[in-house]
């Protein structure tokens, strides 16, 4: 319990510095702070599929588990970037916002899906181990769950955020 403390609490010390500098990559990405935040938003919406995979699967939410968490929030935060990137070069090309929205998605969604899916499937061999079975649950879990929000949550965001409208 001690061991685990230890080191619950040397992520937390980091965090900090995590989220500037992910932030600020983010920024240098996409060039707007908007669709930097927009990135970040999404990020929490794996915790519903880790969640439901630790609880079906038994697994304990622990130091491996937040691990997991953490890398799942970055393989969010990437599929996140594609999307809103493919929507910016659309715009740029000269469609309108709503159809740009609309065909990045369609066009990204092969993509992304299939990383996702290359991802999740490969944490199988893991989540037979005692010690990394947590970790390899929460990306599990969190990936395919996030995956179908940010398909889904992520260009109806864009489309209020922006205030895009019909044409």
């Amino acid at each position: 319990m001690e061991s685990s403390a230890k080191a619950n609490a040397a992520i937390g010390a980091s965090w900090p510095l995590i989220l500037i500098t992910t932030f600020t990559l983010l920024m240098l990405q996409l060039g707007s702070f908007s669709r930097s935040l927009l990135v970040v938003l999404t990020a929490p919406l794996g915790i519903i599929g880790v969640a439901i995979a630790l609880l079906v699967s038994g697994q304990p939410m622990g130091f491996v588990a937040l691990l997991g968490i953490i890398s799942l929030s970055g393989m969010i935060m990437r599929n996140s970037v594609i999307l809103v990137d493919q929507i910016q070069q659309d715009i740029a090309r000269g469609l309108s916002q709503w159809d740009a929205i609309i065909e990045s998605t369609v066009r990204r969604m092969r993509p992304i899906s299939l990383t996702a899916a290359a991802a999740a499937l490969a944490m199988i061999p893991l989540s037979r181990s005692i010690f990394w079975g947590p970790m390899a649950f929460a990306v599990m879990g969190g990936l395919v769950a996030a995956t179908f929000l940010t398909l889904f949550f992520l260009p109806a965001l864009y489309a209020a955020w922006f205030r895009v409208k019909r044409e």
